[in-house]
């Protein structure tokens, strides 16, 4: 890993950054939760268990999908933003994994969790493409 590291000024803000994305995030995350443990049919207002027509039940089942993906991605990014705040605190924030090289500070305040600076993010993303 690279011997430089961003001053002390600068993690304490990226930290506050990371941190405030992390509540939002795991905000979400109950939300979703919240929402799932509820379910269609008590969300909806309808006793019974059984929907009116087979449309209410392939709606039914889209939203639960839709909550569940959303949930998938809320979690994927909560573990990107711990990760971020382990490099925050390890002092290896804002650096590429890649090259080494700073990450802009606009690709930070974008991406917080970014690992990479935008030109390594490029080929790597070329690369998979090629697969």
């Amino acid at each position: 890993m690279a011997e430089k590291s961003l001053s002390q000024e600068a993690l304490d803000r990226y930290e506050k950054i990371l941190l405030e994305e992390k509540e939002q995030t795991q905000k979400i995350i109950n939300e979703i939760n919240n929402l799932q443990k509820l379910g269609n049919k008590d969300s909806s207002g309808d006793l019974s268990s059984y929907s009116v027509h087979q449309a209410d039940m392939g709606t039914d089942t889209d939203e639960s999908e839709k909550r569940v993906y959303m949930l998938n991605k809320a979690i994927e990014k909560l573990k990107k933003l711990n990760e971020a705040l382990r490099r925050v605190y390890d002092r290896s924030y804002g650096i590429c994994e890649i090259c080494g090289h700073y990450i802009s500070d606009n690709r930070l305040r974008i991406v917080p969790f970014a690992r990479f600076c935008i030109e390594c993010k490029s080929k790597e993303e070329m690369k998979n493409r090629r697969k």
